[in-house]
């Protein structure tokens, strides 16, 4: 029984503290953490310090008709223009993960972000 039990806690820490890039899926809380690992020192709070007309605010992200988390994932996966694509570094899905993330901050003015 006690043998178990170790089984079964070892388990549970290695599920938990599995790393993100070992994982086949990131989880959603990870929008920020991908964020900030490739996107944020050319992108701080939504802006662009590249190219100041390609930021990740809302107004511009409709201009561009790039207003949906499926169109930002893309260019994450992808690249456009200057920028290069991120799709090795972002993993499986971390395009969508970052992507829903932008989105949601784009929508909220990038306030929190």
């Amino acid at each position: 029984m006690k043998a178990l039990l170790v089984v079964v806690v070892l388990t549970i820490n290695l599920i938990a503290f599995t790393s993100p890039a070992a994982r086949a899926e990131p989880i959603p809380t990870e929008g920020s953490a991908l964020f900030e690992l490739h996107c944020a020192a050319c992108h701080p709070h939504g802006g662009n310090i590249i190219r100041r007309g390609r930021t990740l605010k809302l107004a511009a992200l409709r201009r561009r008709d790039l207003a949906s988390p499926e169109a930002i994932a893309e260019i994450a996966r992808h690249g456009i223009g200057q920028m290069g694509g991120y799709e090795k570094e972002l993993g499986d899905s971390g395009d969508r993960v970052v992507a829903e993330w932008i989105w949601q901050q784009a929508q909220n003015a990038w306030i929190q972000g």
